[in-house]
């Protein structure tokens, strides 16, 4: 049995499900819903840039859209998605199948203050679409801090950017305020850029 959705640091209140944990018949449907975000991930990964040797872990992937495409980059040498729902867990593991079987990917529970890897196991961190969902900000920011090697960097992406977020799906300047506080607080120095869709903190160790 799936543990239950803790509040969430921006509102203090339970996500739904489909945004939270998705599971069953939401599970399904949130991983439909999820898989339209494309245009997102696409910006992400042009952000991302060159990952020449890199080992990146995505903290939430959902159905595995952002996986894949990193999973494609011949430069990434291993992708990892820690992710909290089985469904979603499920779906990735399906859309990746391939990728999983050669050692190129893996899929594995966790969430953004518990993904389970060693210290300093990745170069690249990156999540889209979760971080005003997690339960409590600064555990998120720290844990991407532990599990940074030295020189790696974050990108922690939310809806907006230059197009602003639609079904009320904004952050206010505020809690924007308070997510790259955070991340400046437990990794380093921090870029704030906004693509077409996004608000997009990049992050890199001192």
């Amino acid at each position: 049995m799936e543990p239950s959705i803790p509040p969430a640091w921006s509102t203090g209140h339970v996500p739904n499900r489909i945004a939270g944990r998705p599971e069953g018949w939401l599970g399904a449907l949130g991983g439909r819903l999820l898989a339209l975000n494309r245009a997102q991930q696409d910006e992400v990964l042009a952000l991302l840039g060159p990952l020449d040797g890199a080992r990146v872990v995505e903290i939430g992937p959902g159905p595995g859209i952002l996986l894949g495409m990193l999973a494609a980059c011949r430069d990434v040498e291993h992708v990892v998605g820690v992710e909290p729902s089985r469904s979603m867990r499920r779906l990735a593991t399906r859309r990746l199948a391939e990728a999983i079987a050669a050692g190129r990917v893996e899929v594995r529970a966790g969430a953004a203050d518990a993904t389970g890897l060693p210290d300093d196991a990745v170069d690249v961190v990156v999540t889209v679409n979760t971080v005003a969902i997690w339960p409590d900000l600064d555990a998120g920011a720290a844990e991407i801090a532990r599990v940074l090697r030295p020189g790696g960097r974050a990108l922690v992406s939310w809806h907006g950017g230059d197009r602003g977020a639609r079904g009320g799906l904004g952050l206010t300047d505020d809690q924007l305020a308070r997510i790259e506080a955070a991340l400046g607080r437990h990794i380093g120095p921090v870029v704030r850029r906004h693509t077409p869709r996004s608000t997009v903190f990049l992050a890199s160790p001192a």
